[in-house]
């Protein structure tokens, strides 16, 4: 089958991940794929200079416009979309268009509907839920969002919330189902990895190693669960903490751990390639998420338990989709930082449960999350719609 994939982010870190999970699980099913991308952003083909290309700097100048700027810059992007997927549509003639929905968004879904062309939108974002970019022009974005969510021929959403969400605003959505993130177990394999090589270079010999990977943002918690667990760390000499990424707190983190003078227990490498993601991973004995969201389906989790690394996190309703608590990982209630610290801290001396927790962990991943189920699951939308 003939398959457009269209999507209109930059292409860049998570979103990358994602969008190249499918396309190339889709291909691996034996199906055609042609990524359709914002303009400057290509998402198979990332570099370290592609955002500093022209376009790059033009798309984050966008990004930057006051709110009600931006949002009517989202849409025009309308007539962008039309001249592109009108040529793309007319070139290809594809039998399904996969898009990743982006608010403002509708010319791509009144294309399909017009040419009798399937339709499935990916659904990452919402006009229902809280952004950390407020919208401005809401009841223009929901009565947008509500057209598409009717029109479209499925939708893919990433959490039941969004999906519970969506039907309760909206109605009588397209048909659809809920497909949680997932990993890619080529390059999430602890297998690829000499463990005790990796640990010794990063200094982190005969210790015990929680870890976190993810953007440094107030809405995650790691500056709080760092400020907690600095208080607590005498309590387990054995234990080093790994937090990789980079954010708006990260400066805030590393002042406290030299202000504390916990260099040596906390490792902050900063944001590392995503190629390189899996061998701090394979350093890791166990793993924290402090905080999440009501509606995110957190790509971490998955990279983590695909290499055997369970996770401490809290019981939003999709993290909770994943974590099978003390089975696939631990989960604390959300918001309770102290209960997060404390159970972190239990874990230290539990190596043989942390092993099984972990082995678990990874077995679910290979079992039901790999990208392929996703995209397995994304065609039972249009079966028997493609000719």
């Amino acid at each position: 089958m003939k398959i457009i994939y269209h999507h209109r982010t930059r292409g860049r870190h998570v979103e990358g991940v994602h969008i190249r999970g499918i396309v190339e699980a889709l291909r691996e099913l034996g199906h055609e794929v042609k990524v359709i991308s914002f303009p400057g952003a290509d998402p198979e083909h990332e570099s370290p200079t592609q955002a500093s290309s022209k376009r790059g700097r033009v798309a984050g100048l966008v990004t930057r416009l006051p709110g009600v700027l931006f949002e009517l810059m989202e849409l025009a992007y309308n007539a962008v979309t039309w001249l592109r997927m009108g040529s793309a549509m007319r070139r290809l003639r594809p039998q399904l268009i996969y898009e990743r929905y982006s608010l403002f968004l509708f010319t791509t879904v009144w294309m399909a509907k017009r040419r009798g062309i399937p339709l499935v939108l990916e659904i990452n974002d919402s006009a229902l839920v809280h952004r950390v970019r407020p919208l401005k022009l809401t009841a223009m974005a929901r009565r947008i969002e509500g057209w598409c969510l009717r029109n479209a021929t499925g939708l893919v959403f990433i959490s039941h919330y969004f999906r519970r969400e969506a039907e309760q605003a909206y109605g009588n959505i397209a048909p659809s189902v809920v497909s949680p993130n997932a990993a890619n177990l080529h390059r999430f394999d602890p297998q690829r990895f000499d463990r005790e090589g990796l640990r010794d270079e990063r200094g982190l010999r005969g210790r015990v190693v929680c870890g976190h990977i993810g953007v440094f943002a107030h809405w995650h918690g790691v500056d709080g669960f760092v400020e907690a667990m600095a208080q607590r760390l005498s309590e387990a000499p054995n234990l080093a903490l790994v937090f990789v990424g980079d954010g708006v707190t990260l400066p805030a983190v590393r002042a406290l751990v030299a202000e504390r003078g916990l260099s040596d227990r906390v490792l902050l490498p900063g944001r590392v390639p995503h190629d390189e993601i899996a061998s701090w991973i394979a350093c890791m004995d166990y793993a924290v998420l402090p905080d999440s969201n009501l509606y995110g389906s957190p790509m971490k989790l998955f990279e983590l338990m695909a290499m055997g690394v369970a996770v401490v996190a809290p019981d939003y309703a999709p993290v909770a989709e994943v974590i099978a608590d003390g089975h696939t990982g631990w989960l604390f209630p959300r918001g309770e930082t102290d209960t997060c610290v404390q159970r972190v801290l239990d874990l230290v001396q539990q190596s043989e449960e942390r092993a099984r927790v972990g082995t678990a962990a990874r077995d679910y991943i290979v079992r039901e999350r790999q990208w392929r189920n996703n995209a397995q699951q994304l065609l039972t939308l249009v079966d028997g719609e493609v000719a």
